[in-house]
């Protein structure tokens, strides 16, 4: 679903944000992206959907990603902000969750179908009409959850999705995206969500992939999470 090979990208300013890192998630896995701040992880996600074009190779579904096809394989990877804020600017919810599949030109009574299956799968059926301005934190990340899912992608690449959130809401965050079949690569600095959602856990610090393997078997070495600011 995801190969990214050698994959390099600079900011403007010099900054070596990726220096070489070669990855592969697998139709209906779900993996954690862990590392320290800084470390390179929401500039991979960025440039899984050509919104950051660095060197190296990224495949989405076994195609290049290339100028030509972005557009088209940006919609079969739904991209979920750190701040749903970034992903929630109309009126409601439900413009918001009918905005993608509304500019990709589907006739009105998809739309409204998609919608109402997009926020079913998050349990917010009954917001449709509420302000978005007005949801709870928690709300406002399952609605920008809804937001992807209406577009039916087939892979979900999520930063940070419980940062911010209470124990109540962290906990229904983690049974929704449980819950959904998609593909999943999900960067996060909360181990304890990678524990119990992510079978595998990729480690990135300095733009390098250091380590790659089951979660348990990696969280459970206290020396490498220190040594890796992880702890």
């Amino acid at each position: 679903m995801i190969e990214v090979q050698n994959l390099h990208f600079t900011y403007p300013d010099g900054r070596d944000a990726l220096r070489g890192v070669s990855l592969r998630v697998m139709q209906g896995e779900k993996v954690a992206l862990v590392g320290p701040n800084g470390a390179g992880k929401s500039t991979l996600m960025l440039t899984l959907v050509g919104l950051l074009k660095g060197k190296g190779t990224v495949r989405i579904l076994g195609e290049e990603l290339n100028d030509g096809n972005v557009r088209r394989l940006r919609a079969k990877v739904g991209l979920v902000f750190q701040d749903p804020d970034d992903q929630l600017f109309s009126p409601t919810v439900f413009d918001d969750v009918a905005f993608g599949p509304i500019y990709a030109g589907l006739p009105e009574a998809e739309v409204r179908q998609r919608v109402a299956w997009a926020l079913k799968q998050v349990g917010l059926e009954e917001f449709e009409r509420r302000l978005s301005h007005h949801l709870s934190a928690g709300e406002k990340k399952r609605a920008a959850i809804a937001t992807v899912l209406a577009m039916e992608p087939e892979v979900l690449l999520l930063d940070e999705p419980s940062a911010g959130l209470d124990p109540r809401a962290r906990r229904r965050l983690i049974e929704v995206l449980r819950a959904l079949p998609q593909t999943m690569l999900v960067a996060t600095h909360d181990l304890g969500l990678a524990e119990a959602l992510l079978p595998r856990t990729v480690v990135i610090n300095g733009g390098k992939v250091i380590a790659d393997g089951p979660t348990a078997v990696l969280l459970a070495d206290e020396e490498f999470l220190e040594t890796h600011g992880l702890r």
